[in-house]
């Protein structure tokens, strides 16, 4: 049908080890566009230095599960689980924003965490990502300062009882 856009197919994958660079590239660009409204630039830079490490990435995806969110074979988001349960990242393409990636791959990391018989999954949630973990099911442990490569952030811990 001429002049209709079809709606793609939202794609979950395992994480691959050429993934580094796409997956690194989404976190910096998103970071320093979504994240940039609720932190300051010197938290952004060095939260998201540019250009990315990709030695810091391959160590930083190495022993969680990587899942992936693709469409049409473009990359748009990505999330990862340690064994513990943590869910250390979850970040969607700033293009991508409000498309229902995020809640898939949330979705995703919730029924790999069942599958290992785990009891909740947590996070460290940023000010701009905290409505959607509470709209995700997730409940603030408590609000927290960290230090970052001697900047200091605020974000939630916040974590989601698995039944």
């Amino acid at each position: 049908m001429k002049g209709f856009l079809q709606a793609t197919q939202l794609k979950i994958r395992a994480g691959q080890p050429g993934d580094v660079a796409a997956l690194a590239r989404l976190f910096t660009d998103t970071v320093r566009s979504v994240n940039a409204k609720d932190y300051s630039p010197e938290q952004i830079d060095a939260w998201a230095p540019e250009p990315p490490d990709l030695e810091h990435w391959r160590g930083r995806l190495s022993g969680s599960e990587v899942l992936v969110a693709e469409q049409d074979t473009k990359i748009t988001g990505f999330a990862t689980l340690e064994s513990n349960g943590h869910l250390d990242q979850l970040y969607v393409h700033h293009q991508f924003q409000r498309k229902g990636i995020a809640s898939a791959l949330c979705r995703s990391i919730e029924r790999e965490a069942r599958r290992r018989n785990l009891q909740r999954v947590f996070t460290e949630a940023s000010i701009t990502a905290r409505p959607f973990f509470e709209s995700a099911g997730f409940r603030v442990i408590t609000p927290q300062t960290i230090e970052y490569k001697g900047i200091f952030y605020k974000n939630y811990r916040m974590e989601k009882i698995l039944c």
